[in-house]
């Protein structure tokens, strides 16, 4: 086949060429939101562990000092399973438990009555979490369809 022949010539060119670029940007988009949602969960794991601030915002949400501690350590225990090369049941419990956090944040920040520049960070992170969950989600069907594993109806 001449490597000049256009589309036209052969229609079966456009979607071969049509699907690895997008493929590329699902993958391009996949790590950008989730090095992104990686960043604000290591960063807000760090200020729990070390800014007095934020360790009084806990006791004033009414949760023990132990739990911070111990949630931000699960916190960055999931963003090294969400970089990592791990099998997929065990990205899958570490978006499960952000979703836990996050929507735990927002109802705890939503029951002492803070207000928007509080509870908006939890908002925010969990868009992030959404779209780094959904496009891996989508990752996973492509790369079935691939090596011709099917598809997952869940």
């Amino acid at each position: 086949m001449n490597p000049m022949e256009s589309t036209l010539q052969n229609p079966t060119l456009a979607p071969t060429a049509l699907s690895i670029s997008r493929s590329k940007g699902m993958v391009i988009g996949f790590w950008t939101v989730t090095a992104l949602f990686c960043l604000q969960i290591g960063f807000t794991a760090y200020a729990q562990l070390r800014l007095p601030q934020v360790a009084e915002m806990f006791s004033q949400l009414g949760f023990p000092a132990y739990f911070r501690v111990e949630l931000s350590w699960a916190k960055l225990l999931g963003v090294v399973l969400l970089l990592a090369p791990v099998p997929a049941r065990l990205k899958e419990w570490a978006y499960a438990g952000f979703a836990i956090t996050l929507g735990s944040a927002l109802i705890a920040h939503f029951s002492v009555g803070d207000g928007l520049k509080v509870w908006g960070w939890a908002a925010a992170t969990g868009v992030l979490w959404g779209l780094s969950y959904f496009s891996w989600r989508r990752l996973q069907q492509a790369r079935k369809i691939a090596v011709g594993e099917g598809v997952d109806r869940d």
